[in-house]
């Protein structure tokens, strides 16, 4: 929380949710009677991921980036066998962030999933429509694009990032110039404990075993009409990889009725990271648009 509040203008407030005996746990900031924004994090990514975009979004309104269950500070699903920690599932998933949506008590609130995080916010407009008023989804993964090339990848970045961040946590302060940087220090602690580096590759597991269940919701799910904005990054990939993802997020987009599909040049999937303002643009105007709509 202090990599946030260290950024944010009016600071950050903790937030935690009972979930049969584990907490969720989240940072919010921002205030005012818009609607609220959630953020949601990519495959084995904790809040952390969203410190580009939230200090100004909290300029806007209210604004809430959690962990799940597992990852950063969320506690993980215990079990009574040898391992201690259940594995992810995807319901498991849907379900903590409905709960946490109807916690805040607002409303419908706009949905910003990066990656994985894209495809929970679809999996919950579709299930739920009545908690999204708009959605905003920033390189979202799809079941249609799934090349074994990108999965090992995908696993192999994981842990590099799990290794840089401890030693980057076990890195000395140097005196000289005071304390190493809250983000870095921050990025160490959310893979400090065995069980979130393990829910960082369970859930990488999990989006390969669940593409047969999401495509068949898909197949008989339809988005609720609200906003959606549908980023997608030009870097990272081969060319014709790229342009086969690109496609198929063009479609989520083509398939909404206020669907928007907008090409972030030169960024690669971490739009956020790469081109914060465009995520931020992407996410004042759908949430403009769910205020107008809820005041129609």
């Amino acid at each position: 929380m202090r990599a946030f509040a260290a950024c944010t203008p009016g600071g950050v407030r903790p937030g935690e949710l009972d979930r049969d005996g584990r907490a969720l746990r989240w940072v919010e900031a921002g205030q005012g009677a818009g609607v609220p924004v959630v953020l949601i994090a990519g495959c084995g990514t904790s809040s952390l991921t969203w410190a580009p975009v939230l200090p100004e979004l909290a300029r806007h309104g209210r604004v809430v980036a959690y962990d799940r269950a597992g990852i950063g500070a969320s506690d993980p699903c215990r079990s009574t066998g040898r391992a201690g920690v259940v594995t992810p599932t995807l319901d498991g998933q849907l379900a903590d962030l409905a709960a946490l949506v109807r916690h805040l008590d607002a409303g419908p609130v706009v949905l910003v999933g990066h990656s994985w995080g894209g495809q929970l916010a679809q999996l919950l407009s579709w299930q739920q429509p009545e908690l999204v008023s708009g959605l905003v989804l920033v390189d979202p993964a799809h079941e249609e694009f799934q090349p074994p090339a990108v999965r090992v990848a995908e696993t192999a970045l994981n842990r590099l990032g799990m290794l840089r961040a401890a030693l980057a946590g076990a890195a000395p302060v140097n005196s000289s110039h005071g304390p190493a940087d809250p983000l870095a220090r921050a990025e160490a602690a959310v893979v400090a404990h065995h069980h979130q580096r393990w829910t960082v590759l369970a859930e990488n597991r999990l989006t390969t075993v669940v593409v047969p269940e999401i495509r068949r919701r898909r197949a008989t799910a339809r988005l609720p009409e609200v906003p959606v904005a549908v980023l997608s990054a030009t870097a990272g990939l081969p060319g014709r990889m790229r342009a086969r993802w690109t496609a198929v997020q063009s479609q989520i987009a083509s398939r909404a009725t206020r669907g928007t599909h907008i090409v972030v040049r030169e960024s690669g999937h971490a739009v956020h990271a790469d081109r914060p303002r465009a995520v931020i643009a992407a996410v004042l105007e759908v949430s403009d648009h769910a205020r107008y709509i809820r005041k129609a």
